[in-house]
């Protein structure tokens, strides 16, 4: 499978995972919802905007070439809709985007400066791949503080959607 392609299916995973979450979000209480509950943002609600500001992070880093000065805890929006919305679309850019990157990009490096000024270069794909690796990380945080609280939580494993992908469009 071409890199492209790779990135291409998780940048679709990442959406659809994200989007399964969110809807399962939206059915806490406010009060839940902002708990503390023992997660490293401590909330549902603080551990989505961590993932909003490094959505904006990463994507600033390798689709404009720019590094961010902000805070990996920043409270980018106080209300549930606004940062629901901001982090759907942040994860949304992804895919567009990846079908701009010409296919030697993929096992080049990638330069950019963390938020304390400090230079780093790490490997493009590699580098990318944490991107979605991340999402995928503070979706399981999410989804073990939801099951703590007494709630369900979505079925996210990229299988789920690579067979729902497959009814849509059976070989």
């Amino acid at each position: 499978m071409p890199m492209r392609d790779y990135f291409d299916m998780l940048s679709r995973y990442h959406l659809w995972a994200t989007d399964k979450l969110l809807a399962q979000v939206s059915s806490l209480s406010d009060a839940h919802y902002r708990q503390d509950s023992g997660l490293f943002f401590q909330s549902v609600h603080g551990t989505l905007n961590h993932m909003l500001v490094a959505e904006l992070h990463w994507y600033s880093r390798f689709a404009e070439g720019v590094s961010l000065k902000m805070a990996l805890n920043a409270e980018m929006e106080s209300e549930r809709a606004a940062t629901a919305d901001a982090l759907r679309h942040a994860v949304s850019r992804w895919r567009g985007w990846l079908a701009t990157v010409p296919p030697e990009r993929f096992s080049s490096r990638i330069h950019y400066s963390r938020a304390s000024g400090e230079q780093v270069i790490t490997p493009f794909s590699a580098t990318l791949g944490h991107v979605f690796n991340h999402g995928t990380h503070h979706r399981g945080q999410i989804s073990a503080a939801l099951t703590g609280m007494g709630y369900s939580c979505p079925e996210m494993d990229i299988i789920y959607m690579l067979q729902a992908e497959m009814k849509k469009c059976p070989a």
